[in-house]
C-alpha cells in the first residue's frame, strides 16, 4: 500500500491529473504532453521572473527607512538571485530545439522549483504582515494576490505546479491574517478560501482541456499515419521510424537491416479477381508478416503490395537471411480468400547500415536496387545489396553524370497540369511539373532524377530555372490563373532562394499572388524551422503556399496551426479509395471541413473518374486535379486548352 501511495504521489508530481478526475495517458504520449506543457511554461518563465524581481524591489521600497528594511532586503535578495538564475536558464532552454518528449523527472523538478518559489513568497506575509503599517499591509496583500494570480496563469498547463506555487502563498497569507486581531479577519479568510477554490477549479479545468486537446491531436495524427487497409504504419510513419533507427544505430555503433518485401504478382491477382479480394489478400499478408518477424522489428506498408521491415539488434547476414526466409516461407502458403486459393510470388531486397548507407535516402536506394534484382533478374527471391555488379547503380551513375549538362542542353522541360475550380467549372491554374528527356534513355521520371539533383546540389540551378520558366509562362496567361511550383527540402536550405523568387517575379512581370509554391509534409519533417521562416517571408510577398500530399504526414495538424498556408492538397491515395473505403471517405470529408474552418482552400489530387469528381463536389472541395481534369501538357498547348475545350469534354475524349 505504501508503494502504491508513493507511486501515486510520483504520478501526481509528474503532472498526472487522474487523481483529480483528469484524462489518463500512457507513455510515450505522456512524454509528448509534458514536452508541450513545459515548453509553454518555459516561454512564460523569463517574464514571470522579471515580475518576481520587480515585485521584490517594490516591497523593499515600501519598507525603505523602516526598522524592517534590512530583513526586507535579505528576503528580496533571495528572490532576485533565484529569479535571475531561473529566468536565464529558461530563456536558454526555450531558444534551444524543443524535445519531442520530456521525462517524468523533469516535470517533478519543475514542481519542486515552483514549490520553493511559492514558499519564499508565502514567507512574506508571515514575516512582515503583523508588524507592518496599514499601507505596507496593503502592499503585501497586493503583492501576494498578484503572485498567486500570475503563478497560476504561468503554470496553468501543469495544475500540480500551479498548486505547488500558490498553496504556500495562500497558507502564509492565512497565517498572517490569523495573527492580526481584527474584525475583518473572518470575511477575509472566507474570501481567501473562495479565491483559492475558484482559482484551483479554473487551473484544473484549463489543465484538463489542454491535456485532452493534445490527446485528441495525437490520436488524429496516429490515425493519419496508419495505412487504412492493413493498419500498419504507412510510408511517412516508416520514414520517421527509419530516420530514428539510423540515428540510434549510428550513435551506438550498431548495425541495422532494412528489408523491402513485395508480392510480385499482386497486380495480376488484382486484375483477375478484383479489388476486394486483392485488399483481403493484403490484410492477410500483413498478418503473416507480423507473425514472421521479431518483436523488435518494425513493419510498414509503403504502397501497393510493397512492405518494409526495419530490423535492429542482431543483424548478422545469416540471421537476416533466416528472417527473410521465414517471411518468404510464410507467403508461399496459399491465401484462402472468399473460398479461393491464391498464390503469391515474393521478392525481398536487403540493405544494411552502415555498410550500404548511413542515411535514409541512400539506404532506400540500395534496398530498392536489391529488390529490383530479386524481382526482375531471376537471381532468387532474397537479394542483398551489392553495388559492384548492380545495373541500377550503373544507371544512377550515368544519370548523375548527364544531369549536370541536361539544363544547358535543353533536355529539361516543364509540363503543366490544370486545376479545376469545382464551383465554376473553370480552370484556375496549372501545376508546373519537371520533365527530363534523356537523349539515349528517354523519359526519366522525376522520382529518379530529383533525388540525384538534390544530392549533387544541381537542384538549386534546376529549381531556379523551373521557377523562372513557370513564371514567364504564367505571365502570358489570363490574370486570374496561377502557376504552382514544387520546392524540395534542399532548396529550402538555400538562403538565396527568397531573393531569387523575388527577382524572378519582377523580371517576369508576374503578380506574386499568381505564384504558388508547393511543399510536401516530408519536406517539413526534414527541415521544419527553415521552412517556417521561408514560407512566412513568401507569404509576406503575397506568394501563396500549398501543402502537398496532405494527410500522409505525422504532424499535419501542427503544420496547419503554425504555417501560413493558403491551400492544402489531399493526397491521391485518399481520393482514389474514398468511394470504396469508408475510412478514406471520412478522412477526405474531415480534412476538407477542417481546412475550411481554418480558411484554407482544398485541392484533391488524383481525380480519375466522374464519380470521384461528383463526390468531391458534394463534400465542398474547392478544386480538383488529375487525369480526369487534364493530363500534364506542354506550355504551347495551354492557349488552346483555355480557348475552347471544357474540362468535361476533354475528359470524354
Amino acid at each position: 500500500m505504501q508503494r502504491l501511495s508513493a507511486a501515486g504521489v510520483g504520478d501526481l508530481l509528474a503532472g498526472d491529473l487522474r487523481a483529480f478526475g483528469g484524462p489518463s495517458t500512457v507513455e510515450p504520449l505522456a512524454g509528448r504532453i509534458r514536452a508541450e506543457q513545459i515548453s509553454i511554461v518555459l516561454r512564460n518563465t523569463p517574464l514571470v521572473m522579471v515580475a518576481n524581481i520587480l515585485n521584490a524591489a517594490i516591497f523593499v521600497m515600501a519598507l525603505w527607512g523602516s526598522p524592517e528594511q534590512t530583513k526586507a532586503m535579505l528576503w528580496a535578495s533571495g528572490i532576485i538571485a533565484a529569479a535571475a538564475v531561473v529566468g536565464l536558464r529558461a530563456r536558454s532552454s526555450f531558444q534551444s530545439v524543443k524535445p519531442r518528449s520530456v521525462s517524468r523527472r523533469t516535470t517533478q523538478n519543475l514542481v519542486r522549483n515552483a514549490f520553493l518559489f511559492g514558499t519564499w513568497w508565502g514567507a512574506l506575509p508571515v514575516l512582515f504582515f503583523s508588524g507592518a503599517t496599514s499601507a505596507v499591509q496593503v502592499v503585501i496583500t497586493c503583492l501576494s494576490a498578484g503572485m498567486i494570480a500570475g503563478g497560476a496563469a504561468s503554470f496553468s498547463t501543469i495544475p500540480i505546479a500551479a498548486v505547488a506555487y500558490t498553496l504556500p502563498i495562500f497558507i502564509g497569507s492565512a497565517v498572517a491574517i490569523a495573527w492580526v486581531e481584527d474584525a475583518v479577519n473572518l470575511p477575509v479568510a472566507i474570501l481567501i478560501i473562495t479565491y483559492a477554490t475558484t482559482l484551483l477549479r479554473a487551473v484544473l479545468a484549463h489543465g484538463f482541456e489542454f491535456t485532452q486537446r493534445l490527446i485528441s491531436q495525437a490520436e488524429s495524427e496516429r490515425a493519419i499515419r496508419r495505412d487504412v487497409l492493413t493498419r500498419l504504419p504507412n510510408r511517412f510513419s516508416f520514414n520517421e521510424r527509419l530516420e530514428n533507427a539510423i540515428v540510434n544505430a549510428t550513435q551506438f555503433d550498431q548495425k541495422l537491416a532494412l528489408l523491402l518485401f513485395n508480392l510480385d504478382n499482386f497486380k495480376n491477382l488484382n486484375d483477375r479477381f478484383g479489388r476486394a479480394m486483392a485488399d483481403a489478400l493484403l490484410v492477410e499478408a500483413a498478418a503473416r508478416l507480423r507473425k514472421s518477424t521479431r518483436e523488435s522489428d518494425s513493419i510498414a506498408r509503403l504502397e501497393g503490395a510493397e512492405f518494409a521491415i526495419i530490423a535492429p539488434g542482431d543483424c548478422r547476414p545469416d540471421r537476416i537471411r533466416s528472417l527473410a526466409k521465414q517471411i518468404t516461407d510464410a507467403m508461399r502458403a496459399p491465401f484462402l480468400i472468399e473460398g479461393r486459393e491464391l498464390y503469391c510470388k515474393v521478392s525481398i531486397g536487403v540493405a544494411f547500415v552502415p555498410s550500404d548507407g548511413s542515411d535514409a535516402n541512400q539506404l532506400l536506394r540500395c534496398v530498392d536496387t536489391a529488390l529490383h534484382r530479386a524481382t526482375t533478374l531471376g537471381a532468387g527471391p532474397i537479394q542483398f545489396f551489392s553495388a559492384s555488379d548492380d545495373e541500377a547503380a550503373a544507371r544512377r551513375h550515368a544519370l548523375e553524370r548527364d544531369l549536370a549538362s541536361a539544363l544547358a542542353n535543353d533536355q529539361l522541360s516543364l509540363a503543366f497540369q490544370p486545376f479545376l475550380d469545382l464551383g465554376s467549372d473553370r480552370i484556375r491554374g496549372f501545376e508546373a511539373l519537371l520533365r527530363w528527356h534523356h537523349p539515349t534513355l528517354g523519359a526519366i521520371p522525376p522520382s529518379e532524377f530529383i533525388p540525384i539533383a538534390e544530392e549533387t546540389g544541381l537542384i538549386h540551378d534546376i529549381g531556379q530555372w523551373a521557377v523562372r520558366t513557370a513564371c514567364l509562362a504564367a505571365a502570358q496567361w489570363p490574370c486570374d490563373l496561377r502557376v504552382a511550383v514544387n520546392l524540395s527540402v534542399v532548396q529550402l536550405k538555400n538562403k538565396a532562394l527568397l531573393d531569387g523568387i523575388r527577382t524572378t517575379l519582377s523580371e517576369a512581370g508576374l503578380e506574386p499572388r499568381r505564384l504558388e509554391v508547393e511543399i510536401t509534409e516530408s519536406v517539413l519533417i526534414a527541415n521544419f524551422e527553415d521552412a517556417i521562416a521561408l514560407l512566412e517571408s513568401l507569404s509576406f510577398l503575397s506568394v501563396t503556399v500549398a501543402l502537398d500530399d496532405f494527410g500522409t504526414g505525422y504532424s499535419s495538424l501542427t503544420y496547419l496551426r503554425k504555417l501560413p498556408l493558403s491551400r492544402l492538397k489531399i493526397d491521391r491515395s485518399f481520393v482514389q479509395d474514398m468511394l470504396t473505403d469508408a475510412d478514406c471517405a471520412a478522412i477526405v470529408r474531415s480534412l476538407i471541413d477542417l481546412a475550411h474552418e481554418l480558411r484554407i482552400d482544398v485541392t484533391a489530387e488524383g481525380v480519375e473518374t466522374p464519380e470521384q469528381l461528383d463526390y468531391l463536389r458534394r463534400v465542398r472541395c474547392d478544386e480538383a486535379q488529375g487525369y480526369l481534369i487534364g493530363k500534364p501538357v506542354p506550355v504551347d498547348e495551354i492557349p488552346a486548352l483555355l480557348r475552347g475545350r471544357s474540362v468535361r469534354s476533354e475528359a470524354r475524349e
